[in-house]
């Protein structure tokens, strides 16, 4: 949800502190309203005690790194967006553990 509300409130913080160009383009709110709809399901999932929707997450959260890692190799996008899928990687990984470690 801060990622979301940064990104739809005050777009180019974030993206300034990783070196990406400053944008008046209207893309990166969309890019945080998607975020904060997706914590809105993260959130009401949680709540709700939806398994299964977190164990859905784990592999799509996952494959963030290699889109990212293909839209740099593909010079779309500088070698810093990887960190950001780094993050989502270590996210996945911790949810999937999560699930693993609470089933048994």
């Amino acid at each position: 949800m801060g990622l979301g509300s940064i990104l739809v409130l005050i777009p180019n913080v974030l993206p300034g502190m990783f070196n990406f160009a400053h944008t008046e383009e209207v893309w990166i709110r969309v890019v945080g309203m998607l975020l904060l709809i997706l914590a809105y399901y993260c959130f009401e999932a949680a709540r709700h005690q939806l398994r299964a929707f977190y164990q859905w997450s784990v592999p799509g959260r996952a494959s963030v790194i290699v889109f990212f890692t293909a839209f740099v190799l593909l010079k779309l996008a500088p070698v810093q967006l990887i960190l950001f899928g780094l993050v989502d990687l270590a996210g996945a990984l911790w949810t999937g553990f999560a699930l693993k470690q609470e089933a048994t």
